[in-house]
């Protein structure tokens, strides 16, 4: 069989991820490639750090973004910040501080687990009681955007708690950077780590990452030779660094670069607050919406995350015939639940370039009609009203 070029349907994405790309970017990436230590190239990535220090809030100078998705940049944080025999207390209330806590072994270190309800914000109290029991805690990291639930922590009151306790600070920020406050300097987060594809509306595969002076120092100072090559801060350091001299360390994705370049852009160009104001606008028309229909959240309202909606599956309803609906009737996608929410919720994300009115209204028509020719058990002929309300106020 002689295959042909591919050619992907035209969806709408409002699962948990990769949310949609603006044609700016994808027109961005589509520009000639150049080498990646090109003079202009060089121009770009001086930019790109400049332009994610804004993002991340922050003025640290070891900011930029990985070249790998975002479990790379979560794993480029654990490589450099633990060392074998070091304890680390991960706050864990859903998938991916799971995914925390097999860096920390993998790393040779000492996971102490805190755990919360998914579905819920991690509990301060939990981590202060964690760090008293645990006084030769090293490390704390925790998700401040749980993607598996929705659920949103409050990433400055915990850093206090740790930082109270002599630790540094690895945060998982995948799905709140961009949609979301993130506050680094303001919040003295040592170590952070995101994904392009979420609110920034960039396409996967990198990882914008920002580190503070105080965990720069732990990774000159480390014991240990650093177990991975390609994370090795120290050596990417010597490519992202600074200097007008740039050391060779690996071809980084030029055109992906492009492309996150002028999202990072576009960010600027709306300003950070006003997009923190836009997911958070777009997340309660939703909401006015489904709950008309009768439709519930997972998440407590002041432990919600607006970009990311999870939704408890009506009684007797197949949720997966409700998605595959969704993606063949309207071109919609939104996401299954993860691990202990499989089968349970749908997760609706309002990510970046997705977070829109228009969206909102169809995801409420389109899950009106499904859901009303499965016969669920919802309020049919509501929603659609109710979010307009809404946006009209």
């Amino acid at each position: 069989m002689k295959i042909k070029s591919f050619h992907p349907p035209q969806r709408v994405l409002m699962g948990p991820g990769p949310s949609d790309v603006s044609a700016r970017v994808l027109a961005a990436m589509a520009r000639p490639t150049i080498g990646h230590l090109d003079p202009r190239f060089v121009d770009l990535m001086d930019e790109m750090k400049s332009l994610l220090k804004y993002a991340f809030q922050t003025e640290n100078e070891l900011t930029m973004p990985v070249s790998a998705p975002g479990s790379a940049g979560m794993e480029t944080c654990f490589v450099n910040l633990v060392e074998p025999g070091d304890k680390v207390v991960v706050c864990q209330n859903g998938v991916f501080g799971g995914r925390m806590k097999e860096n920390v072994e993998r790393c040779g270190g000492i996971a102490v687990m805190v755990q919360d309800d998914w579905g819920r914000a991690v509990d301060p109290q939990k981590l202060e009681d964690a760090l008293k029991a645990n006084p030769d805690t090293k490390v704390v990291a925790f998700v401040h955007a749980e993607t598996s639930t929705g659920a949103l922590s409050d990433a400055k009151t915990l850093v206090e708690v740790a930082h109270r306790h002599g630790c540094l600070v690895i945060v998982d920020a995948i799905t709140s950077l961009g949609g979301s406050p993130v506050k680094v300097d303001e919040w003295n987060i040592d170590a952070i780590y995101s994904g392009t594809q979420k609110c920034l509306s960039c396409t996967p595969g990198l990882s914008p990452v920002s580190f503070s002076p105080e965990a720069q120092e732990r990774i000159k100072n480390r014991k240990s030779k650093i177990q991975s090559w390609f994370m090795d801060l120290n050596l990417v350091m010597g490519y992202w660094g600074g200097a007008t001299k740039r050391a060779y360390h690996h071809t980084a994705p030029i055109n992906a670069l492009y492309g996150l370049h002028e999202a990072l852009v576009m960010l600027q160009e709306e300003e950070l607050e006003n997009a923190w104001e836009r997911h958070h606008r777009n997340h309660l028309a939703l909401r006015a919406g489904l709950e008309a229909m009768g439709l519930e959240f997972v998440v407590p309202e002041n432990e919600r995350l607006p970009q990311l909606n999870a939704i408890s599956v009506p009684q007797g309803v197949d949720e997966a015939e409700v998605r595959a609906l969704l993606l063949s009737d309207y071109q919609l996608e939104i996401g299954a639940g993860l691990g202990a929410m499989a089968g349970k919720v749908w997760r609706i994300g309002l990510m970046g370039h997705a977070s829109n009115p228009r969206n909102v209204r169809l995801c409420l028509s389109a899950l009106d009609d499904v859901l009303g020719r499965m016969k669920a058990p919802i309020q049919s002929g509501v929603a659609l009203d109710a979010a307009n309300r809404y946006l009209a106020a």
